[in-house]
């Protein structure tokens, strides 16, 4: 039988730890995080290889504190639901371009951010998917609003 005086302390000793110490510790991001697993994804004659971000935790650190990211390299966010979906770059060391993508694969739009900004950029659109790529990337390559992507995620 357990020794109810001390099991009570114990778990009271444990929860208030949890309760001061897990939220410390899910907000204080120090580096980045592993890498992700990947999938190939198509524009036109181009393959990304793309890291899927598809928790919560994994879409809040994305790509904060990479201090670089490979040519066909990209971190794709992949939500359950449409929304009207928002990022930022706070702690996020690499100039990215967001494209913001339909269920389709259509791109929506696209957005430029620079390294440590905290100004949101937003889809025109509610969206699933979010593709974040090295800034320049789709411009190099010609790739607009009403590009459409393809590969696993998407409904081709």
């Amino acid at each position: 039988m357990m020794n109810i005086k001390w099991f009570l302390p114990s778990a009271l000793a444990f929860a208030l730890s949890t309760a001061i110490v897990a939220p410390a510790t899910l907000f204080a991001q120090q580096g980045p995080q592993p890498r992700l697993p990947t999938v190939d994804l198509r524009a036109g004659m181009h393959t990304i290889k793309a890291e899927l971000a598809a928790t919560p935790e994994q879409q809040m650190t994305g790509m904060m504190f990479r201090k670089e990211m490979n040519g066909n390299e990209g971190m794709l966010f992949v939500n359950e639901e449409k929304s009207s979906r928002c990022f930022w770059m706070k702690n996020t060391l690499v100039p990215l371009t967001i494209a913001f993508i339909g269920d389709d694969g259509t791109i929506v739009n696209l957005a430029d951010m620079q390294p440590l900004d905290e100004r949101s950029h937003c889809a025109k659109a509610p969206v699933r998917f979010a593709l974040e790529m090295r800034q320049g990337w789709f411009e190099k390559r010609g790739i607009k609003a009403g590009f459409k992507l393809s590969g696993p995620p998407f409904k081709n």
